[in-house]
């Protein structure tokens, strides 16, 4: 079993009698059924529906003050606070941003021995283990307790890669991507049936109707790795840009449709010159159309 703490990440707590409520009404994930030890995968969005910040989402125990607990990205902790506190209005709520106290401890490739009070698992992909919030001088002594190896971030990220989950800020840009292009609607990121949300309109437009053209792939480098934001080609057609890689496994954002029709023609894909291919071929065909016998 592999810890590693992540410095990328910050952490954003909100309390008060109306916390969950109005959490609840701004972000795509639903809170009504959430309590301590248990996770969420959401995000914050524009009211055009594009990603303003993802995040995880734990409630804390009362030993450790209530409220809600997010895991976001640290650069993008602060942005998170003052949007909920722009926000808030007249709810009985608090925002503080903990990043500088509290971060991330990623546990994966095993169950951890003991579950401490600010674990829960990560409800993304069950690869990708579980998340702890503690003081970065803790983490030797936690993962020590969980009988865990710490390791370097490096090694979380290339997992992270290899499981096929986007990282804001590298396979896509936030402002400018929709849930269904980094595949929140498919990492439990987003809930369909719950009420209104900051965005939701055009987030259920894209499922329903289905327009969702873009998204993120998991890809194979046949040699080295292309630079990242480098443009897919197929043929001499742009398809799609390298995101995040590592080693041979690597993710990429593409136009699902273009992509298809390159498989179908067999044209190859390249990025600054160098050979890739997409590590399951299927996700970017359509599913077949049913008929009424």
């Amino acid at each position: 079993m592999k810890a590693a703490f992540l410095p990328d990440r910050g952490v954003v707590k909100v309390t008060g009698d109306d916390a969950r409520n109005f959490l609840n009404g701004l972000i795509t994930t639903d809170l009504a059924e959430l309590k301590p030890g248990l996770g969420r995968f959401g995000a914050l969005l524009t009211p055009q529906g594009k990603i303003i910040t993802d995040f995880l989402i734990t409630e804390a125990p009362s030993g450790h003050g209530s409220g809600f607990l997010i895991d976001a990205p640290r650069a993008l902790a602060k942005g998170l606070a003052d949007k909920l506190g722009f926000y808030k209005l007249r709810a009985k709520v608090a925002v503080e941003n903990l990043s500088d106290s509290l971060g991330v401890l990623a546990v994966w490739d095993g169950e951890p021995t003991m579950k401490p009070d600010l674990a829960f698992a990560d409800p993304r992909h069950a690869a990708l283990g579980w998340r702890i919030l503690v003081p970065e001088d803790l983490k030797q002594k936690l993962a020590d307790l969980l009988g865990a190896d710490l390791v370097e971030a490096d090694a979380y990220e290339a997992h992270r890669i290899a499981t096929g989950v986007p990282r804001g800020g590298l396979d896509f840009m936030y402002g400018d991507a929709f849930p269904h292009e980094t595949n929140m609607d498919r990492l439990n990121g987003v809930d369909f049936d719950k009420g209104c949300y900051v965005g939701q309109e055009v987030v259920s437009r894209m499922q329903h109707r289905g327009t969702a053209r873009t998204r993120t792939v998991r890809i194979i480098l046949d040699g080295a790795s292309p630079e990242a934001g480098q443009t897919i080609l197929a043929g001499d057609k742009s398809v799609g840009t390298i995101g995040s890689t590592a080693g041979q496994n690597g993710l990429a954002l593409v136009r699902i449709d273009r992509v298809a029709d390159a498989l179908d023609a067999g044209v190859p894909l390249t990025a600054g010159g160098l050979g890739l291919r997409l590590a399951e071929p299927d996700v970017v065909r359509a599913p077949p159309k049913q008929t009424v016998a």
